[in-house]
This record gives C-alpha cells, sequence and structure tokens, in this order.
C-alpha cells in the first residue's frame, strides 16, 4: 500500500480504525497511537519485502492500544503517552520509545498558506477554552499583521477518543496557560469546553479539511501529506517557529533518556530557540513475561530493525529518529526485562 494511497483513504475515512498489513502474512500485531501510524506503515512496507514479515497495526488511539496490550491481544501496544513506572510494574509492562515527532495546529482559511499564522500557546488554549470564538479577534490580530483574517467563528476539533495526540496538545496548553491547567487539565481524553471531536489523527484531519474557519491538532506527517495549512508557534524562548525535523530534533536535544524511568520523557515547552513547542515520542509496550518468545523476538526484530534501518525514512516524513545512544540503552533494557517462561531473555 503506497503512502499516498493511505492518506486518501484515511481523509475519506476518518474515524475508523485503520488497518496496514501486507500480502504476506501478518506475523506482528500492534495497536494503538495514531501518531506514529505513517512511519510504521513505511516501516512494515520496507521490512515486509527485506524479511517476509508482516505487520497488522491498528491505528485505533494511545487508549486504545493501552487496553489491548492489557488484554494480551495484541504483541505490542503504541502510545504517545508515557505510562508513569507505577502503572507499568502494577501491568507487567516494559515501554521504549520508537520515534519522535511534532504535534501541529492546522487551520482551514481561506487565502491563508501554510505557516503563515501565528499564534501562542496562551492564544491557542483560550480558542480551545471557547474564549477567543472569531478568527479577527484582537488576540489573533495583534501576532497577524497584514494576515486577512476571516471574522467568522472559529470552529474547535479535537480528538474524540484516548489519544496520546492529545495528550501532547493537552500538556502543552497546560504549561501555556494556568487557565486550560484549571479547568481542563492534560490527559488523553480530557472534557472539551468546545468543540467537535474526530476519531483518530485521521479524524481530525478529515474535519479540518471538511469544515471551513476550523482548527485542530495533528501529527505533522497528517498536515503535510493532506497538503494543510498548519500554524506557526511561539516556543519557550520567546521565538516563532516551524515544524520540521530539525525543530522537533531541537526540542528533544536536552532530553535525559537514561535517568528517566519507564524512558517516559515528556518534551513539550522544551528550552531552546528553534525547538517545536508540542514535540514528543511515540513508545512501545510490551509484557515482561512473553508466554510466546518467539513472537516477542520477531516484534524485537522488527524495531531493531526500524532503529537501524528506519532513519531516513522518519526523516522524509518528518520525524525524528531516536539517537544511537537512546537504542543502546532501549536494547539493553529489551535484554534485561523481557524474559519468557524460563526466565531467559528474549533478546
Amino acid at each position: 500500500m503506497r503512502l499516498n494511497k493511505f492518506f486518501t483513504a484515511a481523509a475519506a475515512a476518518a474515524g475508523l480504525a485503520i488497518t496496514f498489513s501486507s500480502a504476506f502474512a501478518a506475523d506482528i500485531t500492534g495497536a494503538g497511537a495514531t501518531f506514529p501510524y505513517p512511519i510504521y506503515a513505511k516501516w512494515a512496507e520496507e521490512y515486509r519485502k527485506a524479511s517476509g514479515i508482516g505487520l497488522n497495526y491498528q491505528s485505533i488511539g494511545s487508549g486504545g492500544g493501552i487496553k489491548q496490550i492489557k488484554a494480551k491481544t495484541v504483541d505490542f501496544g503504541a502510545s504517545d503517552m508515557p505510562l508513569k513506572a507505577e502503572d507499568l510494574q502494577a501491568d507487567g509492562l516494559m515501554q521504549f520509545p520508537a520515534i519522535m515527532g511534532g504535534v501541529v495546529p492546522v487551520v482551514n482559511l481561506e487565502g491563508v498558506a501554510p505557516g503563515q499564522l501565528k499564534l501562542t500557546g496562551q492564544v491557542l488554549a483560550d480558542i480551545y477554552l471557547g474564549k477567543v470564538t472569531k478568527w479577527n479577534a484582537p488576540e489573533i490580530a495583534a501576532l497577524n499583521a497584514g494576515v486577512k483574517l476571516p471574522t467568522q467563528d472559529i470552529t474547535v476539533v479535537h480528538r474524540a477518543d484516548g489519544s496520546g495526540t492529545s495528550f501532547l496538545f493537552t500538556d502543552y496548553l497546560s504549561k501555556a496557560s494556568p487557565d486550560f491547567k484549571t479547568k481542563v487539565g492534560s490527559g488523553t481524553a480530557v472534557k472539551w469546553p468546545v468543540g467537535v471531536g474526530g476519531k483518530g489523527n485521521e479524524g481530525v484531519a478529515a474535519n479540518v479539511q471538511r469544515i471551513r474557519n476550523s482548527i485542530g491538532y495533528v501529527e505533522y506527517a497528517y498536515a503535510k501529506k493532506n497538503k494543510m495549512i498548519h500554524t506557526q508557534l511561539k516556543n519557550r524562548d520567546g521565538q516563532f517557529v516551524q515544524p520540521d525535523d530539525e525543530t522537533f530534533k531541537a526540542a528533544a536535544a536536552n532530553a535525559d533518556w537514561a535517568k528517566t524511568p519507564g524512558f517516559a520523557v515528556i518534551l513539550t515547552d522544551q528550552a531552546g530557540k528553534t525547538s517545536w513547542p508540542i514535540t514528543g515520542a511515540s513508545f512501545i509496550l510490551m509484557h515482561k513475561a512473553q508466554a510466546d518468545a518467539n513472537k516477542a523476538k520477531e516484534v524485537l526484530k522488527f524495531f531493531d530493525w526500524a532503529y537501524k534501518n528506519g532513519g531516513k525514512m522518519a526523516s522524509e516524513l518528518d520525524y525524528v529518529a531516536m539517537p544511537a545512544p537512546v537504542i543502546k540503552l532501549v536494547e539493553d533494557a529489551w535484554k534485561s526485562q523481557l524474559k519468557d517462561s524460563a526466565g531467559k531473555s528474549v533478546w
């Protein structure tokens, strides 16, 4: 399946769980975050060519992925919200980062070019709180001299499902706005004060494309492939920046993976003049005790291959590959934490 066809189909069938499978037997199963789906699909396509092993990945949202791995109905779960160490321990899980990327606000505004509109975290939070309701509101106009802003109401689009993308977005807005933190807070599923919901990054993208004068938030690959109008954002250092792999890398530059239990690094609102403020990692969840050691090893072989061979593909889709020192930490964790029924290391 070609990625361009996927993105067209995703927009047409927004809100539905999406499955990638090959013509070969789908030997590995996973479910969860929609944020990394474009790169997982590309990796799966190339890995099938290299190994003959297929991947069936259900793009159903981080909340669904966490539920499915806990229920042991898939070989791995995927979440953009890292689980806390105590939650991993309680469910006998380990987690590791697979890829990094950025969440971007996207709009449907006639006459506005991609990357032209400027927003701050405070203004974005006020839009999602329902406090700023028109596109020509003074708060938006003050940031966008020379941009022709419509007089119409803003239609807010948000996720309707449990979502790691929502976690990253709301975590950032909670840091940017004390009012948002108090009234909404951060999480995979929150009570939105205003707006319409879409299921998955696919559903949000489709709604924004369909509804004029709307605003939503999606993983950058969805915005780029669907030629959506993304915004600039003002970062922690007071600079307006565009989303791309370089600004995502800048946000991740100072992350301390080694000292963070469960690799649970959160990359929103990072310091740095070129840092994109809504950057995050996507995580893989697996059970520490593996009843089927061979299947677990196949999962690890896939991600090992992706770490070693998938960096260029990730960059082409504006994701950020995990740095080599982090990969070494992750694979050491595989050896120490993932065991078969006899207590022997799977990796």
